[in-house]
């Protein structure tokens, strides 16, 4: 957790992530809330829209909004119009995403995070010759970039995984060119991970304490829903 703590002359900023939040339908931050979890960006297309509803009935906001790389650095792939305003009390507006080029790999699914960052108003009557403890919330989602043609559809990749035991960790190798989201990965009933995303072509490992030669999960669809629960084989 981040705060920002506002005393007379003086204006301290941090923020509040939730990274990698998964939820059915919706991301939240204090009032503000996306209309998604998390995005997908086709290759060719022009540009992509995400709707900002502020819920608070009192509260106005100072929206700012940034997309990142995978590793959180700065990164000039993309712009975001606009990329600072004031969201009211029950206000809607749209976030225009818009991809200005590169190179990106045609064969795979290419990672970035947009990030959109609230901050409360401030009446500088109110808080006046007085020490005020205020906090900056933010949402982070994942951002996949997915050129066309991939193949196996996306809906098929998550039955194309492979699991082996190395000790006592299981790996997951992923031959698919898409970054897929395991959840609630049990083995023997117990639950072994939360949360593992796959990449393309990649691998991951996790624990896990029991020897079997079955395991369940779910994944995180292109909605941000969870799938059925499938069943893999340990190798």
């Amino acid at each position: 957790m981040i705060m920002f703590l506002l005393v007379p002359n003086v204006f301290i900023t941090a923020i509040l992530l939730f990274a990698g939040m998964i939820m059915p339908a919706l991301s939240y931050a204090g009032g503000i809330v996306l209309n998604q979890t998390r995005i997908i960006y086709p290759l060719n297309q022009k540009q992509s829209n995400i709707t900002v509803r502020n819920t608070s009935e009192l509260e106005r906001y100072m929206i700012q909004s940034w997309v990142e790389d995978a590793s959180g650095g700065k990164n000039r792939d993309f712009i975001l119009t606009p990329p600072l305003f004031v969201s009211n009390p029950g206000d809607e507006n749209a976030l225009r995403l818009m991809f200005l080029g590169g190179t990106l790999p045609t064969d795979r699914e290419s990672l970035y995070r947009l990030t959109v960052k609230a901050i409360p108003a401030v009446n500088k009557d109110e808080v006046k010759e007085r020490n005020v403890l205020m906090l900056a919330t933010a949402i982070r989602i994942k951002l996949f970039v997915r050129p066309d043609g991939l193949l196996p559809p996306v809906e098929k990749a998550p039955s194309e995984l492979n699991f082996s035991r190395n000790g006592s960790e299981i790996t997951v190798s992923n031959p698919t060119p898409y970054y897929i989201t395991m959840v609630k990965i049990t083995v023997n009933g117990k639950v072994v991970s939360k949360n593992v995303m796959v990449p393309p072509m990649g691998h991951e490992t996790f624990p896990s304490p029991t020897h079997t030669s079955v395991l369940t999960y779910k994944v995180i669809n292109d909605h941000g829903g969870m799938s059925n629960e499938l069943t893999g084989e340990i190798k």
